[in-house]
């Protein structure tokens, strides 16, 4: 509720990353990277469902699931050009610096 309230977010899966298994993670950087704030919410509600998971693993596109009011074009760009190296490297920090196991959920705060 706040307007000095920042959100980012670090994956840590348990599993090979591969494309066919990181649709949503790359979809969320990539949403994060192309949309403004109102528009972030309403997607990530939407990715955060289970039955878009199971319909992104049968393989429905990405692109189904964005929302009236998003940037269509920049976001597709990027999730299409967004390599496993990011999630790779977000993995490697969660492991090496914060010492989590891998699938391992945190929360980490940095404020007053």
């Amino acid at each position: 509720t706040s307007s000095h309230t920042r959100v980012g977010i670090l994956n840590n899966p348990s599993s090979n990353i591969k494309e066919e298994n990181t649709a949503i993670a790359r979809a969320i950087l990539a949403a994060f990277l192309t949309q403004n704030n109102s528009n972030l919410k309403s997607f990530f509600s939407k990715l955060s469902k289970e039955e878009t998971a199971k319909s992104l693993a049968a393989g429905t596109k990405i692109t189904k699931f964005l929302i009236p009011g998003m940037d269509d074009d920049n976001f597709e760009k990027k999730y299409n050009t967004l390599g496993l190296d990011v999630i790779k490297t977000h993995q490697m920090f969660c492991q090496e610096v914060l010492k989590l196991l891998p699938g391992q959920m945190a929360v980490i705060s940095n404020g007053r």
